[in-house]
């Protein structure tokens, strides 16, 4: 057999073994499910036979944490789209009001940091561009873990903030906006064809922390690919290599994504949230003053502990999203 046919093979059986783990990840709780089901069955036998304290509290507890295993399976159902499982890149941009949107956008990029690092997600920051006196102007994580955009693409959208701005000398109440874009991560399993001449890239010394090394050398990259317009950028690592790599990785996922969009553009939820950032695109409002609340437009759900949810606390509204959109 000759080499060529020998990595193709050994890429094939790579793909396979993937899909034949990602089917178990789905069979396996099931049958565990099962299981416990009909364990809880002859625990009940056994209290209508005779009365026992202590295995009646067991058997409610079971009866507890089986409901709360239904949820999540329940939940998991929800993400059986075919990039639910990728990692996620999140891309945040602030929208018109300077630096009121640009410190609400760095907000944001702290909820998500929490929120990843609460459900175990490894998150790097991989391009980050300071606003001028507070904020960002934009911003890039990237989130590695089983289901990373499943859950996250409910996060697509405009995001609007209304407080009293700490800006604001006469403590007048403002109205920010921000948008948050989310595209699966592409592996080597998907082909994205990117010609050298479409993509221009500009090199530069990157801003903010890094270290003396980072902002002493034009290590930070950006590319353009020129066909399509899509422009990104990386600085976090030391070396130009390596920020042109996580770019080029950043870019492919945006095509990606935008191939998908144009092939099932009656079905393409991305491409209806790209509107303004400003009044009426919002999908979900978080409002600090006169009140708290949290309301997202889309399932109507609404909660009163802005903190939390700032704090990392999205499941609720990503759990709602899922139950109206996630199987659709």
């Amino acid at each position: 057999m000759s080499e060529p046919d020998f990595w193709n093979d050994a890429e094939r059986a790579r793909v396979i073994i993937g899909e034949v783990n990602d089917l178990k990840q789905w069979t396996d709780p099931w049958k565990q499910m099962t299981g416990r089901i009909s364990d809880l069955r002859e625990l009940a036998e056994l209290l209508q036979a005779e009365e026992d304290p202590s295995l009646a509290e067991e058997w409610s507890r079971e009866i507890e944490e089986i409901g709360s295993s239904l949820k999540a399976l329940e939940l998991r159902n929800m993400l059986r789209g075919p990039d639910d499982q990728r990692d996620a890149l999140l891309t945040i941009h602030p929208g018109a009001g300077g630096t009121e949107s640009q410190d609400w956008a760095e907000m944001l990029l702290r909820m998500y940091v929490r929120w990843g690092e609460k459900h175990g997600f490894d998150v790097e920051l991989l391009d980050q561009l300071e606003g001028e006196e507070a904020g960002i102007k934009s911003a890039t994580l990237e989130f590695r873990g089983q289901y990373g955009y499943g859950y996250l693409k409910a996060e697509r959208g405009v995001h609007r903030l209304v407080r009293i701005s700490p800006f604001d000398s006469q403590a007048r109440r403002h109205t920010s906006f921000a948008s948050v874009f989310v595209y699966p991560v592409v592996d080597d399993t998907i082909e994205i064809e990117i010609r050298p001449e479409d993509v221009e890239m500009d090199v530069y010394r990157a801003s903010g922390a890094g270290g003396q090394h980072v902002n002493k050398t034009s290590s930070a990259v950006r590319l353009r690919h020129l066909p399509s317009g899509i422009v990104v950028a990386c600085q976090q690592e030391r070396s130009q290599h390596k920020n042109r790599a996580t770019a080029m990785k950043m870019l492919k996922a945006a095509l990606y994504q935008k191939a998908l969009e144009e092939q099932e553009a009656e079905k393409s939820v991305l491409e209806s949230t790209k509107t303004d950032i400003g009044w009426g695109s919002q999908i979900r409002s978080y409002v600090f003053q006169p009140y708290t609340m949290v309301n997202d437009h889309r399932t109507d759900l609404k909660l009163g502990d802005v903190q939390a949810v700032m704090n990392g606390d999205l499941d609720p509204f990503i759990e709602a999203y899922l139950k109206e959109f996630g199987a659709a």
